[in-house]
């Protein structure tokens, strides 16, 4: 892969963003237009978690109430979307990150292959962590709450849509570990200051939780939480692994700049003191 110049002037480095936002839309287009005639069997394929909260057609197969024939078609074209961008999400991180290459120094590039495949992989696990565990039980908690004050109808566009948000909120918030791994790889923050942290950013990742998932329901957040939690302890300790040397190094000048400002205190008392006096 060709790699730009670090410095560039300022609408060199636009047209090249412009070039790779180019080649993702491109891409995304050619997507939607080869899904689109896919999406009923997409659609059927997203709604197997919950097929058990949706009334049968005479098929058999899950049905759903339309409005207009306009619904039909955005639904349509909102599950070829979101089928494209999982399909193209390797063309998408590739661009995406290739764009930040030219600014890392060449012993961190060694970095960019590892960081797009796990990546895409992340992506992928969490959509699928998304379809097999979180939307089941998420649409029987929504779904009771109608218990006693109605009976829900599933409205076609309403119920995509929905999913999708589930689908994407998901994929993207099991990127979690790669953002924290660069943060203590160019020692943005400190290896220590994450690990004695932790009950700040566990409540970071609660309120992270309730903003993403588009219901808000208890049981999404506690799934999507629980699922945070594992993926922000392995990837602080993947980092302690990968970085053992760099850690300890940075707890040695940690030790000693509170070991410095310890011994500093008393002498600054002291002189307070003699000032008072």
């Amino acid at each position: 892969m060709p790699i730009g110049p670090a410095r560039m002037p300022l609408f060199d480095h636009l047209g090249e963003l412009r070039m790779r936002l180019v080649r993702i839309v491109v891409c995304l287009l050619v997507g939607v237009c080869v899904f689109y005639f896919a999406t009923p069997t997409m659609g059927q394929f997203l709604m197997i978690p919950i097929a058990e909260y949706l009334p049968k057609g005479p098929d058999g197969l899950p049905s759903f109430m339309a409005i207009d024939p306009f619904e039909a078609f955005s639904t349509r074209f909102k599950i070829s979307i979101w089928a494209a961008i999982v399909a193209c999400s390797p063309v998408i991180l590739w661009q995406l990150l290739a764009f930040f290459l030219p600014a890392l120094k060449p012993n961190e590039r060694k970095w960019f292959i590892p960081t797009f495949v796990a990546a895409v992989v992340l992506f992928i696990v969490g959509t699928i962590f998304c379809y097999c565990i979180i939307l089941n039980p998420a649409f029987q908690w929504l779904t009771d709450q109608a218990m006693g004050l109605g009976t829900v109808t599933p409205r076609m566009a309403s119920y995509v849509d929905i999913i999708i948000k589930f689908e994407l909120g998901f994929g993207v918030a099991f990127e979690l570990p790669l953002v924290i791994f660069y943060l203590v790889v160019f020692n943005v923050v400190p290896y220590k200051k994450l690990r004695n942290s932790w009950r700040g950013i566990y409540v970071g990742l609660l309120v992270f939780c309730a903003i993403v998932t588009p219901d808000a329901s208890p049981v999404t957040m506690a799934l999507m939480f629980a699922a945070l939690i594992v993926l922000y302890e392995v990837s602080l300790l993947l980092a302690r692994i990968v970085l053992a040397g760099r850690i300890k190094k940075q707890n040695q000048e940690l030790a000693k700049e509170e070991g410095a400002a310890q011994a500093a205190a008393p002498k600054t008392k002291k002189l307070k003191a003699v000032k008072r006096k």
